[in-house]
């Protein structure tokens, strides 16, 4: 009888099978387990020639024929196969597709993110993915960048509380239940602090300014177990994040203990090369990334036979090499791949991709993530319905009519957004997610209507005409350039049939926004305005005097025309995902309440930026001299159907050391006629600080249930130990003295009730 080898014997320590199997690996296949390549053009060359550790944007056929493969290898090191399940399983035909990151996080709910995560990763898990690259833990502060969609806005604390929440649904109970995928934290640090919202550019960053608002959240993450981290493309002060060894070595590895799995972002190690011109070739490319303690390289080919030179060179010692491929081989032998390689399993498929109750749970997440931004009486539309057994809106005695106009109203790949079926990252779905799976704004309305009302549609208008790319048709790494996006004329055929339209209804939806040609990586935007016949749609429905509802339908906040800004209601719906034609309908017809709260500000300009709340004061006025400052909606603003009255903010103890907590009531009361959830927010204001900070700080928030005419005495609990801020040594400390608690429905100025507390 043969004996097992020890990195096959289960029975094992993991630190003794991963040394064990690093001893018996050749140079090519060690380099070869840091590679994680790109399979949209076939598995075998990447197995046999490569000997790689990871795969990443694989068809369904092609994950199979990868595991093929590598079982036939000599040492058979399973694969760890990864995907981008942003807001569910991406690219797998029919699974469930919720609201984006920014639209998710609408609902300022981490209980329902972490579903989320966990419904991802068990349709995910089934279909043969380990490992996501999810959450984004960037910081929202340029709109004009094209990635705003894939964050949770602009509040580094919220930011944390839904990052982690999704982090524990992805990796579920441990690594070791069949059911649990590696969460990502992305992009390792400061990646959306751009110059002039262009992807990718340099991130001008003092590591104080890190310190204060990008790094708490990874912080946070990191020392919750997020098991790998994902570095950012850009570079600040002159170095690319793939070799700053500061942030990888002394803060991320160092301060913060990260024993867990590092990977770049596309190419990052051949961008220092071919984009960043840092590196003069490969080979010094290579080294200068494993040397910075870089583990999984992706899609960069040419690290192969880099790496080798380098260590043949002299330039890079192959224990650092062995330290990488360790910690890869660690996170294989934790997900149990060697004795279970997780291959898609067709039975699983069928039982849970797009299963009932991940749809039924999908629709409260859509509904969750709607936000209500204006409304002078006219919805809910004719004073709101009971839904009957099957949700269809009951007890109209006024048949109506409702036009559905729009370049959105009726387009499931924008209501679905970026990394979702056709948006381009994957080639095995041209066609996106089966139609019938989503209920677009205007299949709501004829579903859920009332018997007997009419809904009709027009278009209205275009927003984006595509063309060559003027630079090429392919990046130098070979990699498609997207279409150039131009504004779309105004089509008059089209304006004349939603008029009309608008003319014989007694209500208009006009649903406009953005499109997916507008949104995503390579994709940021100018100007935030509505491009194309937009604008002038919404002037003409303004002109017919039929009451009409804007819902803005877009990857991040725009900037909005005077006929929006007048419009009887407004509705920001952030790519609710699948269910999110339905939910809209339901909330217009009053089946559902409004409860979602923005996540990130609205800018009245795009010259106005930033306009994230958080500001630091001390410029000269409070205007420019031609526009207000003033966001024409801010974080944390919402409405509801019913009015919300705060009273009555005490604190129990004012006089507070470090190791205290403030404890703290407020009264809220529902003086209105329907039922609300209610987020009441309590920021925090150092008052005098000796280094300049925020001028208030979100720290924490509950979410209260209101019945009409009910009022609740609301306990509120910070620790002192939040309320820091980072000194000019770059030490996160609580500055002794006095501080405001501010707590209200938003982070308006004039909203927020203020107690005042004293440290010591």
């Amino acid at each position: 009888m043969t004996a097992t080898l020890p990195y096959l014997d289960a029975s094992l320590p993991v630190a003794e099978r991963v040394a064990d199997l690093v001893g018996r690996m050749t140079l090519p296949e060690k380099v070869g387990q840091m590679l994680q390549l790109n399979a949209k053009d076939g598995v075998d060359a990447l197995v046999t020639d490569f000997h790689v550790g990871s795969i990443l944007h694989a068809s369904p056929e092609n994950v199979r024929r990868a595991h093929e493969l590598t079982a036939q290898t000599r040492l058979g090191i399973p694969l760890l196969v990864a995907e981008d399940c942003i807001h569910g399983h991406s690219f797998w035909e029919g699974a469930t597709i919720f609201p984006t990151q920014l639209g998710m996080a609408a609902s300022w709910d981490p209980t329902l993110l972490e579903r989320v995560a966990r419904i991802t990763a068990v349709e995910a898990a089934a279909t043969g993915i380990h490992w996501t690259f999810s959450p984004v833990l960037c910081i929202t502060r340029d709109l004009r960048w094209g990635r705003v969609t894939e964050t949770f806005g602009e509040d580094p604390h919220l930011i944390g509380e839904l990052a982690a929440a999704m982090v524990r649904g992805y990796q579920g109970e441990g690594l070791d239940d069949p059911t649990a995928i590696l969460a990502t934290a992305k992009h390792f640090a400061g990646y959306s602090e751009t110059q002039g919202g262009r992807d990718a550019s340099e991130a001008d960053i003092s590591r104080r300014k890190l310190r204060a608002w990008f790094l708490p959240p990874f912080e946070r993450v990191a020392r919750e177990g997020c098991r790998t981290f994902m570095l950012g493309y850009q570079s600040m002060d002159g170095v690319p994040v793939t070799i700053n060894s500061w942030l990888l070595d002394d803060v991320l590895r160092g301060e913060w203990g990260y024993t867990g799995t590092l990977v770049t972002d596309w190419d990052n190690v051949g961008r220092m090369v071919w984009e960043q011109h840092i590196q003069p070739d490969y080979t010094h490319a290579s080294a200068a990334a494993v040397n910075a303690g870089n583990d999984m390289i992706m899609t960069t080919p040419q690290f192969f036979a880099g790496a080798q030179d380098a260590i043949a060179r002299g330039m890079l010692d192959e224990a650092r090499i062995d330290a990488a491929v360790a910690r890869i081989l660690t996170l294989k032998f934790e997900l149990g791949l060697f004795e279970d390689p997780r291959h898609p399993d067709t039975e699983a498929q069928a039982a849970v991709i797009h299963a009932a109750e991940h749809a039924t749970f999908n629709l409260d997440v859509a509904r969750r993530s709607l936000v209500l931004l204006a409304n002078d009486g006219v919805l809910p539309l004719d004073g709101g319905f009971e839904a009957d057994a099957e949700g269809r809106a009951t007890g109209s005695t006024t048949v109506r009519t409702v036009a559905v106009v729009g370049p959105s109203a009726d387009d499931q790949h924008t209501q679905l957004g970026d990394w979702a079926g056709n948006s381009g990252q994957a080639d095995w779905l041209p066609e996106g997610h089966p139609r019938e799976l989503t209920t677009t704004v205007l299949d709501g309305f004829r579903t859920l209507s009332p018997e007997g009302w009419a809904v009709t549609h027009a278009r209205g208008a275009d927003i984006v005409k595509l063309g060559p790319n003027p630079d090429g048709e392919f990046f130098p790494d070979g990699q498609p350039r997207p279409l150039a996006a131009t504004s779309a004329p105004v089509d008059e055929a089209q304006l004349a049939q939603a008029v009309a339209a608008a003319k014989d209804a007694d209500f208009v939806v006009a649903v406009v926004g953005d499109c997916i040609d507008l949104v995503g990586e390579t994709k940021s935007t100018a100007t935030l305005e509505l491009l194309g016949g937009q604008v002038a749609l919404l002037d003409a429905l303004a002109q017919t005097g039929t009451p009409y509802v804007v819902v803005l339908m877009a990857s991040k906040p725009l900037v909005l025309p005077a006929s929006a800004m007048n419009a009887n209601a407004i509705i920001w719906a952030a790519n609710p995902g699948m269910a999110g034609g339905r939910a809209i309908a339901e909330i217009a017809l009053g089946l559902v309440e409004p409860s979602g709260r923005l996540p990130i500000s609205f800018a009245a300009h795009v010259g106005q930026q930033p306009v994230f709340y958080h500001q630091i004061p001390g410029q000269h006025g409070s205007r420019y001299a031609d526009l207000t400052q003033r966001p024409p909606f801010a974080f944390g603003e919402g409405l509801s159907y019913t009015t919300i009255e705060y009273s009555d903010l005490q604190i129990t103890q004012t006089q507070l050391t470090e190791a205290d907590t403030v404890r703290a009531s407020v009264t809220v009361a529902n003086t209105g006629t329907r039922p609300a959830l209610e987020t009441v927010q309590v920021y925090v204001s150092d008052v005098v600080t000796p280094v300049t900070w925020a001028a208030k700080e979100l720290k924490t928030y509950v979410q209260v249930e209101l019945a009409p005419g009910e009022q609740r005495t609301v306990d509120l609990e910070l620790p002192v130990a939040a309320c820091t801020i980072v000194d000019a040594h770059e030490r996160r400390v609580v500055d002794p003295g006095e501080f405001a608690l501010l707590v209200g429905p938003s982070s308006r100025d004039e909203a927020l009730l203020r107690a005042e507390f004293h440290v010591s």
